[in-house]
């Protein structure tokens, strides 16, 4: 969502990063079809094995849990065959190739974000601010702070959401050998000039270049994403992912530090007593294709 978003990410990192629309906040417990289990605290070992959750602002009405099964099925494979790349600007090559070799390099890295999802139906934004830990492979710890603490975790085949507010731990799997390479570059796999058509973006207010990255194939879980780099050592600062309706998730980061051996306590969730857990994953719903 996020990847991104988000995860996004994770992001967007990231991109990562789908959040709920006002009109539809987030997932019932009656949706899960059966009364989810009400297990005790405990420690919850996200491990450190592969992100891209759905990472959302709160709504003003928040229900028990943040994620929905309807938001971790798999993105429908687009039916038009994939477009050739056109050829990127020299300079616009050049960054993306520092861009891409920034994130081969990093094994981990820590640092702060602030997110503006922008809903274009509703002609307004609502903004976050938190902490992410990231670790290879392609492990992500986002931890909201504003407005409301909420924590999110992806690693291996599973992403945990934690809303203490609600007092509900949500479980889902996902699989990441399916998400864009515009959230699989931050572990050195993905690349993106192969999934990608890459230009330069004008911005007069941005702190670097701003890339604009439209698919090559049509996906349905977004429209297309614009990346802010330090043209100096390809390290993205600002990434956006513009949703289909055309709502805009945008994750700046600050004050990163990488490469700074994160712990792997770092993405362990201990839950406060009472929790309820809502494990998605014993109802089969996959989540193969988060947004990035």
């Amino acid at each position: 969502m996020p990847l991104s978003l988000m995860l996004a990410l994770i992001a967007l990192m990231a991109c990562a990063a789908a959040p709920v629309k006002p009109d539809a906040s987030a997932m019932q417990v009656a949706e899960v079809k059966a009364a989810p289990e009400v297990k005790p605290a405990a420690v919850v070992d996200a491990g450190t094995t592969a992100p891209a959750v759905v990472v959302r602002p709160k709504t003003a009405d928040p229900k028990p849990a943040d994620l929905k099964p309807a938001d971790l099925k798999p993105a429908v494979a687009a039916a038009e065959p994939k477009k050739a790349a056109p050829a990127m600007e020299p300079e616009v090559k050049a960054l993306v190739d520092k861009l891409q070799a920034f994130y081969e390099k990093t094994q981990d890295f820590t640092s702060e974000f602030r997110q503006d999802y922008t809903y274009k139906a509703f002609k307004r934004t609502q903004t976050s601010t938190g902490k992410v830990t990231y670790k290879r492979p392609a492990t992500m710890r986002w931890e909201y702070e504003k407005p409301s603490a909420r924590t999110f975790v992806l690693a291996g085949d599973k992403v945990y959401a934690l809303d203490p507010e609600a007092m509900t731990l949500t479980k889902a799997s996902i699989a990441t050998n399916k998400l864009s390479a515009s959230v699989t570059f931050l572990w050195g796999q993905g690349k993106l000039a192969e999934e990608f058509a890459i230009t330069r973006l004008a911005c007069a207010s941005c702190a670097g270049t701003q890339l604009n990255l439209e698919p090559l194939v049509a996906d349905p879980r977004f429209q297309r994403v614009r990346l802010v780099v330090d043209p100096k050592t390809g390290e993205v600062t600002r990434s956006t992912v513009i949703d289909p309706d055309g709502s805009e998730n945008a994750i700046t980061f600050s004050k990163v530090q990488t490469n700074v051996g994160v712990d792997e306590k770092a993405f362990k969730l201990v839950p406060p007593a009472g929790t309820q857990v809502v494990d998605l994953t014993q109802l089969g719903a996959a989540a193969p294709a988060p947004k990035p």
